[in-house]
């Protein structure tokens, strides 16, 4: 029995090695199945509780608990299974009880010596304890600052994009702000630096997938909101004007698209890598036309006719659209327009912008200072989120 102790505990110690490595260390797309597990369970529990709760802010408050909680748990139990594996171990070493053994394990593994054993080898393994568990500890130490960092970078231009697109962020949006604004000139350099964001976004979240967890300090904001509403505005801009589309956003398009798929190779997501454009996409041609409509309010002129553009809008989207959609159901963004709706949050409100002048302080509603805003209304009749 205690040389199949001895095995098992050296299975545990090994494998939370691993585990380990392959989190904090290693930095490549890889991820631990234990931190999956957990952020999925705790995503379920998340799930279950938000049925009791009405207001989408308290929903948000605790969906935001899911990432932080995950980490921290998935920290604790590494240190849990060492001391439960070296413990197996040193019950090998020493002529003692199993609770004896687990004593010595738990002083050694948290390096506070007041428990040790009796017999030569079980010094040997004390000190490899001792030695693992500092390590693992200061590897969780120094893991924090890198993950808090990747977070701060993420959502600066998160918060930057709010002002054009909308909260929560859309696509059409991006395309009217910036032709009602007449500011469309800058619609290349917000491209190109999405297209960075994305490849940033690729490099930390798959290395640190806990990110992808971590919800925005605003409640109606989200990173991958933010990401799915520049990959649809720049979809729909070169569906609907191919001959004045900037190159920039074909880039971006391409770059954002293969941050989706970098994390979901992380989280082991499957996809189709090379999609047939005809194949059809969840989105509808009726709610492709409110963005086009959108559009329309603010005098947006247009190349194509809508049902030419939603062809080619068909073909860009269907790249991006089915791993958008399994990030929603795990990382449960805030309610948008086009995002695969999920009643229990709430109801989806379309952003819009009121421009009040000294003249026209309240301009009617309906007019192009002030187009009317739809809301797709819940079926569980739950509040929908501000504008």
């Amino acid at each position: 029995m205690r040389v199949l102790g001895f095995l098992v505990g050296l299975a545990i110690v090994v494998g939370v090695a691993t585990s380990v490595f392959t989190t904090l260390v290693v930095p490549r797309t890889t991820s631990s199945r234990l931190l999956r597990g957990l952020a999925r369970l705790l995503a379920r529990v998340g799930r279950t509780i938000l049925k009791r709760i009405g207001s989408y802010e308290v929903k948000d408050r605790v969906l935001a608990i899911v990432g932080p909680l995950a980490l921290v748990l998935l920290f604790v139990l590494w240190l849990a299974a060492l001391v439960v594996g070296f413990g197996f171990m040193a019950w090998w070493t020493n002529e003692t009880t199993l609770a004896s053994a687990m004593k010595v394990a738990g002083s050694s593994v948290f390096t506070l010596g007041f428990a040790t054993g009796s017999y030569a080898q079980s010094e040997v393994l004390e000190f490899v304890a001792a030695g693992t568990g500092l390590l693992v500890i200061a590897l969780e130490i120094a893991y924090l600052p890198a993950l808090y960092s990747s977070f701060s970078t993420r959502e600066t231009a998160v918060t930057m994009l709010a002002s054009r697109a909308g909260v929560p962020a859309w696509g059409p949006e991006i395309l009217a702000r910036h032709h009602w604004f007449r500011t469309t000139d800058e619609l290349p350099g917000l491209y190109a630096r999405w297209e960075e964001w994305s490849a940033n976004v690729a490099e930390s979240h798959t290395s640190y997938p806990t990110l992808m967890w971590f919800r925005s300090p605003v409640s109606t904001r989200s990173w991958l909101l933010a990401l799915l509403a520049m990959l649809d505005a720049a979809a729909l801009q070169d569906s609907l004007n191919p001959g004045t589309t900037p190159r920039q956003a074909r880039v971006m398009l391409a770059g954002g698209t293969d941050c989706l798929r970098a994390l979901a190779r992380a989280l082991r997501i499957r996809f189709e890598p090379d999609p047939r454009p005809v194949d059809g996409i969840r989105l509808t041609f009726e709610e492709f036309q409110r963005g086009v409509h959108r559009l329309k309010a603010v005098g947006y002129a247009m190349e194509r006719s809508p049902e030419e553009a939603w062809r080619n809008f068909q073909g860009w989207r269907i790249n991006y659209e089915h791993i958008v959609d399994v990030l929603t159901e795990l990382v449960m963004p805030p309610p948008a327009p086009w995002l695969l709706p999920r009643p229990g949050l709430g109801a989806v409100s379309w952003p819009v912008v009121v421009d009040r002048t000294p003249d026209d302080p309240e301009p009617a509603k309906g007019s192009k200072d002030n187009p009317e805003t739809e809301e797709v209304p819940d079926p569980k009749g739950i509040k929908g989120l501000p504008v």
